[in-house]
């Protein structure tokens, strides 16, 4: 089998953004979850390739030392000796996967990071699940929230759907009274090796899904998996002055630990509603106010709501055009201290029919200043 790329597994084209790779993530999980696909150990392990490949590109900094893993050439048929390990150094030989052959083990720990990355794509070496306790799965979402509330701040409730221990059989996908019994396609490792090129790839063992042991009769809540979906409903404090892509990670409320290890985190995305009264520009806020020609022409006040609800009165000046903006000393957003402005933007008016008094005033107005209508 040859080395995984995590742009083909996903679908991707290497340039692509990380919302169109979470977007393929969500559509592909969707569609090959297990609970979507019982007693389908080829979508399982399909889905455990796509979660894989997130992990990795779903996160800037591991995708972008995956990048020059394959820039080095990780992905040109050669193994971890050959040219696609440029730097490494020469540390044994050991027998390969197939027929015997041999070939060079290398040192990577020089490339920093990319040496646990290789590992991960590589597999490593053959070894089991853990077997103590681990933190529960966390949610990576994006939430939407009106304007108002990101604003000003707030309370939001958002529904989450993690994977957690199945609570019928505590992770160990066993039936009441069933027993564990040595995987007979990985040996107990729960992992299974392939040769290709000269080297060794590790991959999770799709009969008992990295565990290294198969029951003997399933759980009937989990179908043998360990995991169940779970739903959660929290408050969310929304905090002022959130803006589209503000990231926010809320401890202990993401899946529940297994085998007794703490609870996963959530991670935010904050959405920003779009409003139909206010826009914003960084800390100021933007409102559009109507007024006709008359009031533009000879100026006039204006009353306009502040964020708050309050209200507040403003001078228009005599002559404003259209799209002239004026500005409102700190009754923008607060946040960290900081204060924003109200800025208003004048809209002129023409109206579409006049009365006959007011079509009469109007000719006397463009009269006196020698206008043609």
């Amino acid at each position: 089998m040859a080395s995984k790329d995590f742009y083909n597994v996903l679908g991707v084209a290497e340039k692509a953004s990380a919302d169109e790779i979470k977007k393929q993530y969500r559509r592909l999980a969707k569609q090959y979850h297990p609970d979507a696909n019982k007693g389908d150990p080829k979508a399982a392990e399909r889905f455990k390739e796509i979660s894989e490949a997130y992990q990795v590109l779903g996160d800037e900094k591991k995708r972008k030392q995956y990048d020059e893993m394959r820039r080095l050439g990780a992905f040109d048929g050669y193994s971890p000796s050959g040219a696609g390990a440029r730097g490494g150094r020469a540390s044994g030989r050991t027998s390969g996967p197939a027929g015997g052959a041999s070939f060079e083990e290398f040192d990577i720990g020089g490339l920093g990071g990319l040496g646990d990355l290789f590992s991960s794509m590589f597999g490593g070496g053959a070894r089991q699940r853990p077997s103590g306790p681990e933190q529960g799965q966390s949610v990576e979402t994006t939430l939407e929230v009106p304007f108002r509330i990101a604003a000003v701040g707030g309370k939001v409730p958002i529904d989450l759907e993690v994977n957690e221990e199945c609570r019928t059989c505590q992770g160990t996908g066993a039936a009441r009274g069933a027993q564990l019994k040595t995987c007979p396609e990985c040996g107990g490792r729960g992992t299974i090796s392939f040769g290709q090129g000269g080297f060794a790839v590790n991959r999770p063992c799709p009969m008992c899904l990295g565990k290294g042991k198969i029951p003997t009769a399933k759980c009937p809540t989990c179908g043998g998996s360990g995991e169940q979906r779970a739903h959660r409903k929290i408050n969310i404090t929304v905090p002022p002055g959130t803006d589209t892509g503000t990231k926010m990670r809320i401890k202990g409320q993401g899946g529940r630990g297994i085998r007794g290890g703490p609870p996963g985190d959530v991670i935010l995305t904050f959405q920003v509603k779009p409003d139909a009264q206010w826009a914003r520009e960084g800390l100021d806020l933007v409102v559009r106010t109507e007024v006709n020609v008359a009031q533009a022409t000879l100026g006039s006040k204006v009353t306009v709501d502040t964020l708050d609800g309050k209200r507040v009165s403003i001078r228009v000046p005599a002559g404003t055009p259209s799209g002239k903006r004026l500005r409102v000393r700190g009754q923008g957003i607060d946040k960290d201290g900081k204060h924003g402005d109200l800025i208003v933007e004048v809209a002129v008016v023409v109206p579409d029919k006049l009365t006959g008094e007011a079509e009469r005033l109007m000719k006397a107005f463009a009269e006196a200043l020698k206008l043609e209508y």
